[in-house]
C-alpha cells in the first residue's frame, strides 16, 4: 500500500492569498475535499501569503500545523499577485501544477476536468469563463474589451476571457521557471511558452466574501502590463502620433505661408494655442509610452529578486531551519 501511495503523480495547487481571512476557511475545505476525492493522485497545497495584514496567515499556519500536505510560503512584504503565484510555481513539486485564487470565483471542483485534460496529453489547461456572476456592467465591459484588444495587439495566442485559473504540466512549469522578468503577466508567459494548451468552460462565481484585490486603478496598472510585456504597438503608436502630427503641422504651414504672400494673415489667439496644446499633448503622450518601456527596462537591469521569502511552514514542521 506505501508503495502504491508512492508511485502516485503528485498534484501541487498554489493558493496566492492577500487578505483573504474571511473566505480561507470555507476554500481549505473545498479544495480539501478535491485533493481527497482525487484516488489516482497525492496533492499538495501551497498557500503563498503576499503580505497579509489581516489575520489570513494565522489561518494558514493553523493549516500547516494541522495538515501534512499544505504548505506555506510567507512573503518579507507584499509583492503582487503575479509575483505571488511565481513564488508558488517556482516551489512546487507536482507532476501537474494548479494555480487558483482563493476567493473561491473560481470553483475547485473544475480542477478534476483540468485533471482529466491533462492526462489526454494536453501541458497546459486553463479556465474559460463562461459566464462571470456578481460582476458590475463596467468591469465585464472592460474585461472583454481588453482581452479583444490584447489578442489583437500581441503575435502571442493569448486566449480572451481567460485568467489564471489553469493547470500546468511538470514540463511547462519547468520552462516557465526560466522566464524571470519583472513586470509579470503570468496568462500571457504561459500562453508564450507554447506546447499543447486547451481550455475548459466553466461558470465564475461572485466572491464568496471580502473584497476584490483589482480595483479599477490596478486593473488598469494590469492591463498596461499586460500590453507592454508583449506588444510593441504603443511605440508604433508614438511613431504614429509624430507622423500625423508633423502632416498637420506642414499643412498649417503651407496655409499660412501662402496667407502671407497673398496679403493677408490668420488672425486670432485660440488657433495658435490650439496648435501648441495639441502638439505638447501629443509630445507628452508620447513621452509616457517611451516612459513605460524604458521604466520596466531599468527594473529589470537592477536583477533585484522578483521576491523574498521570510519562513516557510513546512520546513518548520519538519524542524529544519527557514
Amino acid at each position: 500500500m506505501a508503495n502504491q501511495e508512492k508511485d502516485k503523480k503528485l498534484l501541487s495547487v498554489v493558493v496566492p492569498v492577500f487578505n483573504e481571512k474571511e473566505v480561507l476557511d470555507a476554500f481549505y475545505k473545498r479544495i480539501k475535499n478535491v485533493g481527497e476525492s482525487l484516488n489516482s493522485m497525492n496533492f499538495e497545497v501551497l498557500f503563498v501569503d503576499d503580505g497579509s495584514k489581516d489575520g489570513s496567515y494565522q489561518k494558514l499556519m493553523d493549516y500547516a500545523v494541522s495538515d501534512e500536505n499544505v504548505k506555506v510560503i510567507k512573503f518579507s512584504r507584499n509583492f503582487g499577485h503575479q509575483v505571488a503565484i511565481t513564488a508558488g510555481i517556482d516551489n512546487a513539486k507536482g507532476d501537474a501544477v494548479v494555480v487558483i485564487d482563493a476567493d473561491l470565483q473560481d470553483p475547485p471542483e473544475v480542477i478534476t476536468e483540468f485533471i482529466e485534460k491533462w492526462k489526454e496529453g494536453y501541458d497546459v489547461v486553463y479556465g474559460v469563463r463562461e459566464r462571470r456572476e456578481g460582476e458590475g456592467r463596467l468591469k465585464l465591459f472592460t474585461a472583454s474589451l481588453f482581452y479583444r484588444v490584447l489578442k489583437k495587439l500581441t503575435h502571442v495566442e493569448i486566449p480572451v476571457d481567460v485568467g489564471d485559473f489553469r493547470l500546468m504540466s511538470k514540463q511547462s512549469v519547468k520552462v516557465f521557471k526560466e522566464l524571470r522578468e519583472k513586470d509579470r503577466f503570468v496568462r500571457g508567459l504561459v500562453s508564450w511558452l507554447g506546447f499543447k494548451q486547451t481550455g475548459v468552460y466553466y461558470h465564475r462565481d461572485k466572491r464568496y466574501a471580502g473584497e476584490t484585490k483589482y480595483p479599477l486603478r490596478k486593473m488598469i496598472r494590469f492591463a498596461i502590463d499586460g500590453i507592454t510585456s508583449f506588444s510593441g504597438f504603443p511605440l508604433k503608436l508614438a511613431t504614429w502620433f509624430g507622423a500625423i502630427t508633423t502632416i498637420f503641422a506642414f499643412a498649417f504651414m503651407i496655409i499660412v505661408i501662402t496667407g502671407k504672400f497673398m496679403g493677408y494673415t490668420i488672425q486670432g489667439w485660440a488657433s495658435v494655442m490650439l496648435s501648441v496644446l495639441f502638439l505638447g499633448g501629443v509630445q507628452l503622450i508620447c513621452l509616457g509610452i517611451v516612459g513605460e518601456y524604458i521604466a520596466r527596462i531599468f527594473e529589470q537591469i537592477k536583477q533585484r529578486p522578483l521576491y523574498i521569502i521570510e519562513e516557510i511552514i513546512e520546513e518548520i514542521k519538519m524542524g529544519k531551519n527557514s
